[in-house]
């Protein structure tokens, strides 16, 4: 398959209240900032922009991932959707932060800073006057970063809680069909968020990796996900579809490790199609072996 039909039958959505049209499939780069060299990370990322997967997300987090994005961005800052994110609760230090991953990434704004895993936080200093939310509103009238979030794996009334009490533009959660039964975040959040037209992406489509370890060994060349832990066997692309059709979702932002797990992930968004019902049931009913196995792998529910 060439590039050219790659990038031509990617299929794009609207993210939310932001107006922005980005493809329905979004790189992480924790596998590559933590589990690859640079020069494996820094082709991958390229190999994906050159296929229409414009949307790529970051964090200081992910070890050398900013860096590697450092050497594609300056190049190339025009033909992307740049997100990073803040892990703090203070204002002053999230942008403290921003601004070094701007230094680090070798651009001048984002397109979206989020706020970084909302349960780890102090969700009443991240919604303070001196919190790291209304500090990034500041950095947004700066030129910093274009649009405003905030992201969340565990805690989901903390999230209720910040889309009641403050305006954000986009949000990024874990959704996928067997921590709807733990975490629940389309059962209860997601729709707080489509009410305010909040943009919305969709991660942990297939769990994460395994114990969020992104770490690679000499005789690895991935992590394996937490389905394929569960179940080695198990077909992702119906997880994908699962997430992708969940109402307000515009994208699964995915880990990746290789230029082949990219080719799948864009194929499978290419031809993606809503689950029928019955599919849905069946994969529901899956979910269950996942979840008990899984528990609560991301943290506490409250």
């Amino acid at each position: 398959m060439t590039v050219a039909s790659l990038v031509s039958a990617l299929p794009q959505r609207i993210l939310g209240k932001t107006g922005e049209k980005v493809p329905m499939l979004g790189l992480g780069t924790a596998p590559g900032g933590i589990g690859l060299e640079d020069a494996a990370a820094i082709e991958l990322i390229e190999m994906a922009i050159d296929s229409g997967v414009t949307y790529l997300d970051t964090a200081p987090g992910y070890e050398r991932a900013q860096a590697q994005l450092g050497h594609v961005v300056p190049r190339r800052r025009d033909e992307i959707f740049l997100v990073t994110k803040v892990s703090t609760s203070d204002g002053k230090e999230a942008i403290e932060k921003l601004e070094e991953s701007l230094r680090v990434l070798r651009t001048d704004a984002v397109d979206v800073c989020y706020v970084h895993s909302l349960g780890h936080l102090d969700v009443d200093q991240v919604l303070a006057k001196d919190g790291s939310l209304a500090a990034l509103r500041d950095a947004q009238k700066r030129g910093l970063t274009r649009y405003v979030g905030f992201t969340a794996h565990h805690k989901p009334a903390w999230s209720e809680r910040v889309l009641r009490e403050a305006e954000v533009d986009v949000a990024m959660f874990a959704l996928n069909f067997a921590d709807t039964r733990t975490y629940g975040f389309d059962r209860t959040v997601l729709s707080a968020a489509v009410a305010q037209n909040t943009g919305i992406a969709a991660m942990k489509v297939f769990g994460g990796a395994q114990a969020m370890d992104y770490h690679t060994t000499r005789d690895e060349k991935d992590r394996p996900s937490a389905l394929r832990v569960v179940d080695p066997h198990f077909d992702h692309e119906p997880a994908m579809r699962w997430s992708l059709g969940l109402e307000g979702v515009s994208l699964a932002v995915i880990g990746m490790y290789s230029p082949e797990e990219l080719e799948r992930n864009i194929e499978w968004v290419r031809r993606f199609e809503p689950l029928a019902p019955a599919a849905d049931k069946t994969l529901l009913d899956k979910g269950r072996e996942f979840a008990s196995a899984w528990g609560e792998h991301y943290g506490d529910v409250e």
